[in-house]
């Protein structure tokens, strides 16, 4: 049984991940800590475990093997270090940091102390995620082109998120770095290269600390571009994906959940028309393969490394748009 320490209920997912270690027969949360202590207290006390208003203190405890991170995005780095160098493994919610730097820092620590992390990018796992993966492998849209990724809700229109998360300090951002997240790291995996730069504007419709409207542009060296769309006050702005390339496009969500293919490739049936693709289901969360990691002595290496894009992505385009220019990720500091 892989015992957990549950760092912080600050995210807005935190009881999610609590619901995913209570019903997983391989884990169980034991302690918690919060940054905010009456939060911590009543969390522990609704879970029945210990509560620990120092983090020192629950990571030294022998009996707890892993954490679950949820503290705000700006102690990401302070929380996971400590973590770490206790030899806790980390499941930790996305970003890993809001700057390479810090992520970097974070890494080093990990690989010291030889402990599984695992960031939840939950939408890798996803159905049609796999099948467009496997159509992309198969070349039949040619030359990747295009790659435009859209997620957006009206948490801010419709005052549902929580006042904390217009913190520019304790977020790093706004509705980029925050729901942009998902479309971000689709849109780079889709493209299959780190784009080398980026340019990013930002809206402010609500007059909030952090943009709540946002569109970043990402462009390769081979000539493809990624769109990624994100907002916090959209009211009926349905989950969208397009790829698009010399030979053909896939469309998803526009706005049904179906995934749409048309090529001109040789041998295909679909050059004349739009052909109906088939969506495997969902395969295991991120949270499963995290325990699957510490059970097996396995190493999530393309969780990590998209991770790591996800964090140059979001470091580049809040510089794009604070500075109003475009952002060469060879700017970033490591």
């Amino acid at each position: 049984m892989i015992r957990i320490g549950k760092i912080s209920y600050w995210h807005v997912h935190a009881w999610d991940y609590t619901k995913q270690a209570q019903e997983h027969p391989g884990t169980e949360i034991v302690a918690v800590w919060d940054e905010i202590a009456e939060r911590g207290q009543a969390a522990a006390e609704k879970l029945g475990v210990d509560f620990h208003a120092s983090l020192d203190e629950m990571l030294s405890r022998e009996d707890i093997d892993a954490v679950i991170v949820d503290a705000p995005t700006f102690r990401h780095q302070e929380v996971m270090v400590a973590a770490a160098n206790a030899g806790k493994h980390i499941f930790t919610e996305k970003v890993i940091a809001p700057t390479l730097k810090e992520v970097n820092i974070i890494l080093d620590a990990v690989a010291k102390n030889n402990v599984k992390l695992t960031v939840s990018l939950p939408r890798l796992n996803d159905g049609y995620t796999l099948a467009i993966r496997d159509i992309l492998s198969q070349g039949v849209l040619g030359k990747i082109t295009l790659v435009r990724a859209r997620l957006s809700h009206n948490g801010a229109t419709a005052n549902w998120l929580p006042e904390h998360f217009y913190s520019l300090q304790e977020c790093g951002g706004g509705a980029l770095i925050d729901l942009g997240c998902h479309p971000m790291y689709l849109t780079r995996l889709f493209m299959n290269e780190m784009p080398k730069e980026v340019s990013a504007h930002f809206g402010y419709v609500t007059g909030k600390e952090v943009e709540d409207n946002a569109v970043a542009t990402l462009s390769a060296a081979s000539g493809a571009i990624g769109i990624v769309e994100a907002g916090f006050v959209n009211n009926h702005s349905p989950f969208t994906l397009e790829v698009h390339g010399t030979e053909g496009t896939l469309l998803y969500g526009t706005p049904e959940s179906k995934l749409l293919l048309r090529t001109s490739a040789a041998g295909a049936a679909s050059s004349e028309n739009w052909t109906e693709q088939e969506i495997p289901a969902n395969r295991e969360s991120a949270f499963d393969q995290w325990v699957q990691h510490i059970e097996n002595n396995t190493s999530a290496d393309e969780n990590v490394s998209l991770a790591i894009d996800l964090t140059k992505l979001m470091e580049a385009s809040n510089r794009s748009a604070r500075e109003h220019r475009a952002v060469s990720i060879d700017e970033l500091s490591e």
